[in-house]
């Protein structure tokens, strides 16, 4: 279970809102519209026709939150961040990307 996952299913500490946006701020992962930056930066890497592989989202959601104006430094995101994180956006999909036959690349 990722780190979310967690912080919600432990419920929301004394002193802090009932919001989602608080409770991400709390427990150091990425708001809603951090999530959706990087989906955003995702699907447009993908239109270009240079997809970003699983392997290095999570580095790109660690500088997100680091950029985030808080007096304490951002955890690393946990190994079942990456899957966990596709799994809450099914607008992701994931593809294997084969390097180029050497025949076509001499055309």
């Amino acid at each position: 279970m990722d780190r979310a996952s967690q912080a919600l299913a432990q419920g929301i500490p004394h002193g802090v809102r009932k919001t989602y946006r608080a409770l991400a701020e709390h427990h150091d992962y990425l708001t809603p519209c951090e999530e959706k930056a990087i989906i955003n930066f995702l699907l447009l890497m993908a239109e270009f026709g240079q997809p970003v592989q699983i392997k290095h989202i999570p580095s790109l959601a660690f500088i997100i939150a680091r950029q985030r104006s808080t007096n304490k430094p951002p955890k690393p995101l946990g190994k079942n961040w990456a899957p966990a994180f596709k799994k809450r956006h099914p607008e992701l999909k994931v593809r294997r990307c084969t390097a180029l036959d050497w025949d076509r690349y001499n055309i």
